[in-house]
């Protein structure tokens, strides 16, 4: 491999760099490229464990619930949704499972009518996995999607 540039300078530095540590390049690229759904994604993990679930509760200091960390989350992006779950469910689009990116929304409905009263919200994270406020024992989690009666959601695409 023949490197062009004068040793010495910026430009030279950096093809050295580039050159001996294959992938950098594209590393540098993507962090300034992911997508809003990637960056919501990987934000809401950064409370689990960290914040704890209270009712009503909508900031770090005072703790979530589900639909509280959800719009902090989507707000921390500039993006603006409703307050309450149901009201959330209202403002998305709907998005088949299949369908769905990390960072969407899934929506916990009472029934299995995909029109029903939703209660619970939580962000997506791929395969059968989301994050969310789940209650005053458990705090912000990991968890399984534990029911069928649900269904996705996207501002985004």
């Amino acid at each position: 491999m023949k490197i062009r540039h004068k040793v010495g300078t910026i430009a030279g530095s950096m093809a050295v760099l580039l050159a001996a540590i294959p992938g950098i390049a594209n590393s540098a690229a993507n962090a300034s490229t992911e997508s809003f759904n990637q960056k919501t994604a990987a934000y809401i993990q950064t409370f689990i464990g960290r914040a704890r679930y209270v009712y009503g509760g909508s900031s770090p200091g005072t703790g979530f619930d589900c639909s509280g960390l959800t719009q902090y989350v989507y707000r921390h992006y500039g993006k603006s949704i409703p307050r309450t779950a149901d009201d959330q469910f209202l403002h998305f689009r709907r998005e088949s499972r299949g369908r769905a990116w990390g960072g969407d929304l899934v929506f916990f409905h009472e029934n299995s009518n995909p029109n029903s009263y939703v209660y619970h919200v939580g962000i997506y994270e791929g395969s059968n996995d989301m994050v969310s406020a789940a209650d005053a024992s458990e705090g912000i989690v990991w968890q399984a999607i534990w029911s069928s009666d649900v269904t996705f959601g996207t501002i985004t695409h």
